[in-house]
């Protein structure tokens, strides 16, 4: 059985395995958590080109993120230690930056999480460096199109399950694996809450939306299979193929009619470099 908590201005967050319900204070709040991870992003677009390490965009993104009066939720989060995940090709997620230099060709996704004032901005984007192959472009414009049609879904009287579905039959009607591993989460005052937002599902199961929820959908899909494995690190995630994965993310609220993306770019860059012909 779902268990739903109401969350009021005082009380203190924990997380308890119950999907919180939050008010006008927390649609305030993620707007304004959301709008500062969606400028991070979009000023990464001009950063992101071949020859650019990983480590110096995670530096803007440092940069930003301070700059905006907000601290990277990932920094020091389970022993982490950088400021964002930048995930290259074959890497689904969690990839950590350092002096790998971004090549010609490359699709590059970046996550970022600042926290401003008690509230959590999870979003992330996939990029395109340089001449990019029409088989990945094609992989990067499925997968924001798989999100969008998840929070197409999001609205209250629907289901978990609803999102999970949209996604699948979009990603294996282009024949790309989703993969399972990862999903995402609850989101708000917490980084990482209930209820878990996997990306396959039947219509109609799972937790039912209502208005108040925050959560996260943000699919990762394959060119190949969707297994996955975790490297010696303990954090980067690659196919098990090799095949090139990408992701896309925006925190979302469930409202009366349908839903708030909180992580919508400012400046019309949600999908990054459109893609070409």
């Amino acid at each position: 059985m779902t268990h739903y908590q109401v969350i009021t201005s005082d009380d203190v967050v924990s997380r308890t395995g119950a999907i919180k319900l939050y008010g006008p204070e927390g649609f305030e709040g993620m707007r304004r958590a959301g709008r500062l991870a969606a400028e991070i992003l979009d000023a990464l677009a001009a950063h992101i080109v071949p020859g650019v390490t990983t480590e110096e965009i995670d530096q803007i993104v440092y940069d930003m993120t301070i700059a905006g009066g907000a601290v990277p939720a990932t920094l020091g989060y389970r022993g982490y230690t950088h400021s964002c995940c930048i995930s290259l090709n074959h890497v689904v997620c969690h990839g950590i930056p350092g002096p790998k230099t971004i090549k010609d060709g490359d699709i590059v996704n970046v996550d970022v999480t600042p926290l401003l004032d008690g509230w959590h901005g999870d979003t992330n984007r996939t990029y395109l460096a340089g001449d990019v192959p029409l088989k990945a472009r094609k992989l990067v414009e499925v997968t924001y199109e798989c999100m969008m049609l998840g929070i197409a879904q999001a609205k209250p009287g629907n289901h978990l399950g609803d999102v999970g579905h949209a996604i699948q039959t979009h990603a294996e009607k282009h024949r790309y694996g989703v993969v399972r591993d990862f999903c995402g989460h609850g989101v708000g005052r917490l980084f990482h809450d209930a209820p878990e937002v996997v990306h396959v599902g039947r219509p109609g199961t799972g937790p039912e939306l209502k208005p108040g929820m925050f959560f996260t959908i943000e699919p990762m899909i394959n060119i190949g299979r969707p297994d996955v494995k975790v490297l010696d690190d303990g954090w980067t995630a690659v196919t098990r193929d090799r095949s090139l994965s990408a992701q896309f993310e925006h925190s979302i609220g469930i409202t009366e009619t349908g839903c708030e993306i909180f992580t919508k770019s400012p400046a019309g860059l949600d999908i990054p470099h459109l893609p070409k012909g």
